[in-house]
């Protein structure tokens, strides 16, 4: 089975439509107030209506009020929470909706934090994205590959973090993950998709899966 690909940080219709034809399996809608790829749910709503059936619409939210990323998913129609904050499992089991929670890779402890999701009904996988201080994502620095290597062996991995259409064939041979997951490394500024990378990046990644 190929690697899955979500293009994520995505703001407009144009961009959401050039990924799909590309090829892309989910498209990501940032939430964060803090993003500079921060989307309002009027455009979510309208480039969900557009997407084909089974592209997956997510939505990526940060330390939000349970509450508030329900009202956004069903208002939005999408259908799982990319969860990139500090939310503990008793907060996916809350929430309710298929989950997608994200970890920060900074040493061999951050691995630990895998047991805490694993075996959740509502955690469908664990995006493993590059540890910053100044940010919870869509920083552009590369992960650790060899410690998402050893998380792959254990659960559903979807790999984040510094991937480029010239990197992401070594780390998909590599980590061997379920899927990638990319946003600054397809962009021609933060927010704005460069067309020709996206198609780049799924050719590259379906190909060495493939």
């Amino acid at each position: 089975m190929g690697v899955k690909v979500k293009i994520c940080g995505m703001t407009n219709v144009e961009d959401a439509l050039a990924a799909v034809e590309a090829g892309a399996d989910a498209i990501g809608f940032v939430f964060h107030h803090a993003s500079p790829r921060r989307i309002t749910s009027d455009v979510v709503k309208r480039i969900v209506a557009q997407l084909p059936p089974f592209v997956l619409p997510v939505g990526v939210f940060v330390n939000e009020d349970v509450k508030i990323v329900r009202d956004w998913m069903d208002d939005c129609g999408l259908a799982v929470a990319q969860l990139h904050g500090d939310e503990a499992a008793a907060y996916c089991d809350l929430l309710g909706r298929p989950v997608l929670k994200a970890i920060r890779l900074k040493d061999r402890d951050s691995l630990l934090a895998l047991a805490e999701y694993k075996g959740r009904s509502r955690v469908r996988g664990i995006v493993l994205d590059a540890f910053s201080t100044v940010s919870y994502g869509g920083t552009g620095q590369v992960t650790n590959w060899d410690l998402a290597a050893e998380a792959a062996k254990s659960a559903p991995v979807i790999l984040a973090g510094g991937l480029t259409p010239e990197n992401v064939a070594e780390a998909i041979q590599k980590v061997k993950p379920y899927g990638v997951d990319v946003s600054s490394g397809v962009e021609s500024r933060p927010g704005k998709k460069d067309h020709a990378k996206m198609r780049a990046f799924i050719n590259a990644a379906k190909l060495v899966s493939g």
